[in-house]
Protein backbone atom coordinates (compact mmCIF):
# COMPACT_ATOMS: atom_id res chain seq x y z
CA UNK A 1 0.00 0.00 0.00
CA UNK A 2 0.65 3.85 -0.78
CA UNK A 3 2.36 5.36 2.79
CA UNK A 4 1.18 8.49 4.10
CA UNK A 5 4.13 10.06 2.85
CA UNK A 6 3.44 8.65 -0.78
CA UNK A 7 0.32 9.90 -0.89
CA UNK A 8 1.60 13.52 0.33
CA UNK A 9 4.47 13.49 -2.45
CA UNK A 10 2.10 12.71 -5.09
CA UNK A 11 -0.31 15.61 -4.09
CA UNK A 12 3.34 18.07 -3.87
CA UNK A 13 4.44 17.04 -7.48
CA UNK A 14 0.79 18.21 -9.15
CA UNK A 15 -0.04 20.95 -6.73
CA UNK A 16 -1.05 23.76 -8.80
CA UNK A 17 0.12 24.54 -12.50
CA UNK A 18 2.55 27.12 -11.31
CA UNK A 19 2.82 26.50 -7.72
CA UNK A 20 4.53 23.24 -6.39
CA UNK A 21 4.62 21.27 -2.90
CA UNK A 22 7.57 21.98 -1.31
CA UNK A 23 9.43 18.52 -2.03
CA UNK A 24 8.84 19.47 -5.57
CA UNK A 25 9.69 22.89 -5.05
CA UNK A 26 13.41 21.04 -2.88
CA UNK A 27 13.76 19.35 -6.74
CA UNK A 28 13.49 22.10 -8.51
CA UNK A 29 15.90 23.78 -6.27
CA UNK A 30 18.37 21.50 -5.95
CA UNK A 31 18.88 21.00 -9.69
CA UNK A 32 19.25 25.03 -10.59
CA UNK A 33 21.65 25.50 -7.88
CA UNK A 34 23.48 21.81 -8.53
CA UNK A 35 23.61 22.92 -12.49
CA UNK A 36 24.57 26.30 -11.57
CA UNK A 37 27.54 26.01 -9.60
CA UNK A 38 28.56 22.54 -11.24
CA UNK A 39 32.20 24.05 -11.72
CA UNK A 40 33.36 23.86 -8.36
CA UNK A 41 32.65 20.15 -8.18
CA UNK A 42 36.32 19.94 -9.67
CA UNK A 43 37.89 21.90 -7.25
CA UNK A 44 40.76 19.68 -5.58
CA UNK A 45 40.24 18.64 -2.14
CA UNK A 46 43.36 20.71 -0.86
CA UNK A 47 42.35 23.59 -2.05
CA UNK A 48 40.85 26.59 -0.34
CA UNK A 49 37.71 26.03 -1.96
CA UNK A 50 37.36 22.41 -1.54
CA UNK A 51 34.19 23.16 0.97
CA UNK A 52 32.68 24.34 -1.88
CA UNK A 53 32.58 20.65 -3.70
CA UNK A 54 31.81 19.24 -0.56
CA UNK A 55 28.46 21.30 -0.61
CA UNK A 56 27.98 20.52 -4.29
CA UNK A 57 28.23 16.86 -3.68
CA UNK A 58 25.96 17.21 -0.14
CA UNK A 59 23.39 18.53 -2.11
CA UNK A 60 23.25 15.94 -4.97
CA UNK A 61 23.15 13.34 -2.37
CA UNK A 62 19.84 14.78 -1.32
CA UNK A 63 18.62 15.31 -5.19
CA UNK A 64 19.25 11.78 -5.85
CA UNK A 65 17.19 10.98 -2.92
CA UNK A 66 14.42 12.88 -4.13
CA UNK A 67 15.15 10.77 -7.36
CA UNK A 68 14.85 7.90 -5.80
CA UNK A 69 11.87 8.10 -3.92
CA UNK A 70 10.10 9.67 -6.65
CA UNK A 71 10.98 6.89 -8.63
CA UNK A 72 9.24 4.11 -5.40
CA UNK A 73 6.53 6.26 -5.38
CA UNK A 74 5.87 5.35 -9.42
CA UNK A 75 6.74 1.46 -8.41
CA UNK A 76 4.68 1.41 -5.37
CA UNK A 77 1.36 3.22 -7.40
CA UNK A 78 1.40 1.33 -9.92
CA UNK A 79 1.28 -1.77 -7.69
CA UNK A 80 -1.62 -0.62 -5.72
CA UNK A 81 -3.57 2.43 -6.71
CA UNK A 82 -6.87 1.71 -7.78
CA UNK A 83 -7.37 0.61 -11.63
CA UNK A 84 -9.58 4.08 -12.33
CA UNK A 85 -7.17 6.07 -10.36
CA UNK A 86 -4.06 4.67 -11.89
CA UNK A 87 -5.06 5.02 -15.31
CA UNK A 88 -5.83 8.85 -14.60
CA UNK A 89 -3.30 9.69 -13.01
CA UNK A 90 -0.25 7.47 -14.72
CA UNK A 91 0.75 9.12 -17.82
CA UNK A 92 1.64 12.26 -15.68
CA UNK A 93 3.60 10.16 -12.94
CA UNK A 94 5.23 8.09 -15.54
CA UNK A 95 6.49 11.55 -17.40
CA UNK A 96 7.56 12.82 -14.34
CA UNK A 97 9.66 9.54 -13.49
CA UNK A 98 11.53 8.98 -16.78
CA UNK A 99 12.67 12.83 -16.33
CA UNK A 100 13.87 12.46 -13.04
CA UNK A 101 16.10 9.32 -14.23
CA UNK A 102 17.48 11.73 -17.09
CA UNK A 103 18.12 14.65 -14.18
CA UNK A 104 19.79 12.30 -11.59
CA UNK A 105 21.87 10.67 -14.13
CA UNK A 106 23.04 14.42 -15.74
CA UNK A 107 23.58 15.67 -12.28
CA UNK A 108 25.91 12.13 -11.23
CA UNK A 109 27.87 12.75 -14.82
CA UNK A 110 28.28 16.52 -13.86
CA UNK A 111 29.88 15.30 -10.66
CA UNK A 112 32.63 13.55 -12.46
CA UNK A 113 33.63 15.98 -15.05
CA UNK A 114 35.60 19.17 -15.67
CA UNK A 115 32.92 20.61 -18.10
CA UNK A 116 34.79 23.62 -20.32
CA UNK A 117 32.18 24.80 -22.32
CA UNK A 118 28.91 26.83 -21.62
CA UNK A 119 25.82 24.73 -21.61
CA UNK A 120 24.25 25.65 -24.33
CA UNK A 121 20.04 25.32 -24.02
CA UNK A 122 19.84 27.24 -27.87
CA UNK A 123 17.53 29.99 -26.70
CA UNK A 124 13.48 30.64 -25.95
CA UNK A 125 11.58 27.32 -27.01
CA UNK A 126 7.92 27.71 -28.91
CA UNK A 127 5.05 28.02 -26.52
CA UNK A 128 3.62 24.55 -27.40
CA UNK A 129 7.43 22.80 -27.11
CA UNK A 130 7.11 22.52 -23.34
CA UNK A 131 4.22 21.71 -21.43
CA UNK A 132 3.27 23.12 -17.92
CA UNK A 133 3.87 21.83 -14.51
CA UNK A 134 7.01 20.50 -12.44
CA UNK A 135 7.85 18.30 -15.94
CA UNK A 136 8.01 21.59 -17.89
CA UNK A 137 10.16 23.08 -15.52
CA UNK A 138 12.87 20.01 -15.47
CA UNK A 139 12.46 19.76 -19.30
CA UNK A 140 13.20 23.73 -19.25
CA UNK A 141 16.60 22.88 -17.25
CA UNK A 142 18.13 20.09 -18.92
CA UNK A 143 20.44 21.04 -21.58
CA UNK A 144 18.35 19.40 -24.36
CA UNK A 145 15.51 20.82 -23.08
CA UNK A 146 13.85 21.95 -26.53
CA UNK A 147 14.46 19.10 -28.78
CA UNK A 148 10.36 18.13 -27.37
CA UNK A 149 10.42 15.08 -30.11
CA UNK A 150 12.41 13.12 -27.12
CA UNK A 151 9.46 14.25 -25.05
CA UNK A 152 6.12 13.52 -26.04
CA UNK A 153 5.35 10.03 -26.04
CA UNK A 154 2.31 8.06 -25.07
CA UNK A 155 2.24 5.63 -21.83
CA UNK A 156 2.95 2.46 -21.76
CA UNK A 157 -0.86 0.66 -22.47
CA UNK A 158 0.29 -1.85 -19.36
CA UNK A 159 1.97 0.00 -16.71
CA UNK A 160 4.85 -1.61 -14.85
CA UNK A 161 6.19 -1.42 -11.23
CA UNK A 162 9.91 -1.89 -12.56
CA UNK A 163 12.24 0.09 -10.72
CA UNK A 164 15.37 1.51 -13.27
CA UNK A 165 18.37 3.15 -12.25
CA UNK A 166 20.31 5.14 -15.17
CA UNK A 167 23.61 6.69 -14.24
CA UNK A 168 27.28 7.31 -16.00
CA UNK A 169 29.83 4.87 -16.28
CA UNK A 170 31.95 4.08 -13.53
CA UNK A 171 35.81 2.35 -13.18
CA UNK A 172 34.18 -0.91 -12.05
CA UNK A 173 32.14 -1.38 -15.46
CA UNK A 174 35.32 -0.60 -17.75
CA UNK A 175 36.84 -3.21 -15.40
CA UNK A 176 33.77 -5.73 -15.50
CA UNK A 177 33.65 -5.66 -19.72
CA UNK A 178 37.46 -5.68 -19.43
CA UNK A 179 37.60 -8.89 -17.77
CA UNK A 180 35.03 -10.42 -20.28
CA UNK A 181 36.87 -9.27 -23.60
CA UNK A 182 40.64 -9.24 -21.70
CA UNK A 183 41.15 -13.37 -22.46
CA UNK A 184 41.08 -13.86 -25.92
CA UNK A 185 45.12 -14.54 -26.86
CA UNK A 186 45.44 -17.60 -29.17
CA UNK A 187 46.59 -20.54 -27.05
CA UNK A 188 47.00 -22.74 -30.06
CA UNK A 189 44.20 -25.56 -29.03
CA UNK A 190 42.61 -26.67 -31.62
CA UNK A 191 39.20 -25.82 -30.39
CA UNK A 192 37.94 -22.11 -30.66
CA UNK A 193 38.04 -19.77 -27.44
CA UNK A 194 35.28 -21.00 -25.08
CA UNK A 195 32.53 -18.34 -24.89
CA UNK A 196 33.94 -15.74 -27.33
CA UNK A 197 30.67 -14.66 -28.58
CA UNK A 198 30.05 -12.73 -25.27
CA UNK A 199 32.98 -10.97 -25.52
CA UNK A 200 33.20 -10.27 -29.28
CA UNK A 201 30.00 -8.94 -29.69
CA UNK A 202 30.59 -6.94 -26.35
CA UNK A 203 33.73 -5.46 -28.10
CA UNK A 204 31.92 -4.79 -31.79
CA UNK A 205 28.94 -3.23 -29.51
CA UNK A 206 31.09 -1.12 -26.63
CA UNK A 207 34.15 -1.33 -27.61
CA UNK A 208 35.95 1.39 -29.26
CA UNK A 209 33.79 4.50 -27.34
CA UNK A 210 34.68 2.33 -23.77
CA UNK A 211 38.64 2.80 -24.88
CA UNK A 212 38.23 6.38 -26.82
CA UNK A 213 35.38 8.38 -25.29
CA UNK A 214 34.43 6.47 -21.79
CA UNK A 215 33.36 9.88 -20.47
CA UNK A 216 30.09 9.91 -22.51
CA UNK A 217 28.57 6.66 -21.21
CA UNK A 218 25.75 6.29 -19.34
CA UNK A 219 24.08 2.05 -18.18
CA UNK A 220 20.42 1.54 -17.94
CA UNK A 221 19.75 -0.94 -14.51
CA UNK A 222 17.21 -2.89 -13.04
CA UNK A 223 16.83 -5.18 -10.19
CA UNK A 224 18.28 -7.70 -12.68
CA UNK A 225 21.15 -6.12 -13.41
CA UNK A 226 22.49 -4.03 -16.16
CA UNK A 227 20.05 -4.29 -19.17
CA UNK A 228 20.61 -0.82 -21.29
CA UNK A 229 23.54 1.40 -22.39
CA UNK A 230 24.19 4.78 -23.76
CA UNK A 231 27.17 5.98 -25.41
CA UNK A 232 28.60 8.74 -27.51
CA UNK A 233 31.60 10.95 -28.64
CA UNK A 234 31.82 14.46 -28.48
CA UNK A 235 33.39 15.31 -31.69
CA UNK A 236 32.92 12.24 -34.01
CA UNK A 237 35.28 12.73 -36.83
CA UNK A 238 38.37 12.45 -34.67
CA UNK A 239 36.64 9.75 -32.60
CA UNK A 240 36.56 7.37 -35.96
CA UNK A 241 39.80 8.67 -37.09
CA UNK A 242 41.50 7.31 -33.68
CA UNK A 243 39.09 4.64 -34.08
CA UNK A 244 40.67 3.29 -37.55
CA UNK A 245 43.92 4.27 -36.80
CA UNK A 246 44.83 2.73 -33.44
CA UNK A 247 41.74 0.95 -32.03
CA UNK A 248 40.67 -1.59 -34.87
CA UNK A 249 44.76 -2.38 -35.78
CA UNK A 250 44.33 -3.89 -32.36
CA UNK A 251 41.23 -5.33 -31.71
CA UNK A 252 41.97 -7.07 -35.43
CA UNK A 253 45.45 -8.47 -33.80
CA UNK A 254 43.50 -9.36 -30.52
CA UNK A 255 40.80 -11.49 -32.47
CA UNK A 256 42.91 -12.86 -35.66
CA UNK A 257 40.02 -13.99 -38.56
CA UNK A 258 40.92 -17.92 -37.80
CA UNK A 259 40.00 -17.54 -34.17
CA UNK A 260 36.25 -17.71 -35.26
CA UNK A 261 36.19 -21.04 -36.67
CA UNK A 262 33.92 -23.42 -35.18
CA UNK A 263 32.21 -20.63 -32.90
CA UNK A 264 29.09 -19.98 -32.21
CA UNK A 265 27.82 -17.87 -35.11
CA UNK A 266 27.31 -14.52 -33.15
CA UNK A 267 30.80 -14.82 -32.51
CA UNK A 268 31.73 -15.28 -36.18
CA UNK A 269 29.51 -12.22 -36.89
CA UNK A 270 31.51 -10.46 -34.61
CA UNK A 271 33.93 -11.36 -35.82
CA UNK A 272 33.74 -9.75 -39.30
CA UNK A 273 32.87 -6.58 -38.15
CA UNK A 274 36.33 -6.29 -36.64
CA UNK A 275 37.85 -7.26 -39.81
CA UNK A 276 35.23 -5.22 -42.41
CA UNK A 277 36.12 -1.60 -43.09
CA UNK A 278 33.66 0.24 -41.79
CA UNK A 279 31.67 2.85 -43.82
CA UNK A 280 32.76 6.05 -44.43
CA UNK A 281 30.73 8.92 -42.72
CA UNK A 282 30.29 11.69 -45.44
CA UNK A 283 31.96 15.07 -44.19
CA UNK A 284 28.46 17.14 -44.67
CA UNK A 285 27.06 14.64 -42.33
CA UNK A 286 30.18 15.31 -39.85
CA UNK A 287 29.91 19.05 -39.98
CA UNK A 288 26.17 19.42 -39.29
CA UNK A 289 25.92 16.69 -36.84
CA UNK A 290 29.60 16.54 -35.21
CA UNK A 291 28.08 13.99 -32.24
CA UNK A 292 27.81 10.03 -32.89
CA UNK A 293 25.43 8.15 -30.36
CA UNK A 294 24.48 4.75 -30.20
CA UNK A 295 21.74 3.74 -27.84
CA UNK A 296 20.03 -0.04 -26.76
CA UNK A 297 18.57 -1.92 -24.41
CA UNK A 298 17.95 -5.68 -23.58
CA UNK A 299 14.80 -7.01 -24.94
CA UNK A 300 13.64 -7.23 -21.45
CA UNK A 301 13.12 -3.47 -21.04
CA UNK A 302 8.95 -3.26 -22.82
CA UNK A 303 9.11 0.78 -21.02
CA UNK A 304 10.18 2.92 -23.70
CA UNK A 305 10.48 5.74 -21.17
CA UNK A 306 13.35 4.31 -19.72
CA UNK A 307 14.69 4.07 -23.34
CA UNK A 308 13.57 7.71 -23.65
CA UNK A 309 15.92 8.70 -20.38
CA UNK A 310 18.64 6.93 -21.56
CA UNK A 311 18.45 9.07 -24.97
CA UNK A 312 17.82 12.81 -23.01
CA UNK A 313 20.62 12.18 -20.72
CA UNK A 314 23.35 11.27 -23.23
CA UNK A 315 22.34 14.55 -25.23
CA UNK A 316 22.20 16.39 -22.58
CA UNK A 317 25.71 15.47 -21.70
CA UNK A 318 26.75 15.81 -25.27
CA UNK A 319 24.48 19.35 -25.47
CA UNK A 320 26.52 21.06 -21.90
CA UNK A 321 29.67 20.24 -23.58
CA UNK A 322 28.54 22.09 -26.90
CA UNK A 323 27.56 20.09 -29.49
CA UNK A 324 25.15 21.26 -31.96
CA UNK A 325 23.41 18.01 -33.38
CA UNK A 326 24.08 14.30 -33.24
CA UNK A 327 23.86 11.25 -35.71
CA UNK A 328 23.44 7.22 -35.32
CA UNK A 329 25.05 4.58 -37.32
CA UNK A 330 22.72 1.98 -38.39
CA UNK A 331 22.82 -0.98 -40.53
CA UNK A 332 19.73 -0.62 -43.30
CA UNK A 333 18.85 -4.55 -42.69
CA UNK A 334 19.15 -3.88 -38.99
CA UNK A 335 15.16 -3.74 -37.94
CA UNK A 336 15.57 -4.10 -34.23
CA UNK A 337 17.96 -0.92 -33.70
CA UNK A 338 15.78 0.53 -36.64
CA UNK A 339 12.46 0.37 -34.43
CA UNK A 340 14.33 1.30 -31.38
CA UNK A 341 15.68 4.73 -32.90
CA UNK A 342 12.07 5.45 -34.48
CA UNK A 343 10.20 4.62 -31.36
CA UNK A 344 12.57 7.27 -29.48
CA UNK A 345 11.62 9.60 -31.92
Amino acid sequence: QLTLEEVRMLVELFYLPYHHGSQAQNLLEHFRWLRANSLSVGVPATAPDACEGMRWRGRAQSFHLLCAQTCRLHSHFVSSAGRALLYDLHPYLWDIRNMLLAASAFIRWLGCQSITAPMLLGGDAEPWARRGGLFGELQALLPVGNSCDLFYHPPPLFPSSQLYLLRPLLPLDKVRVTARRGVPHHSGQSSPLHGLAAPALAGRLLGSFLSLSPEYTFVLEDEGGPCGYAVGALCAEGFLQQRDSSWLPEIRHKYPRDLGAGAPALGQEALLFFHAEPPAVPLPVLRRFPSLVQLGTAPRVLDVGASRSLAICLLSALRANGSRGVFCQVSAADRQQLSFYSKLG
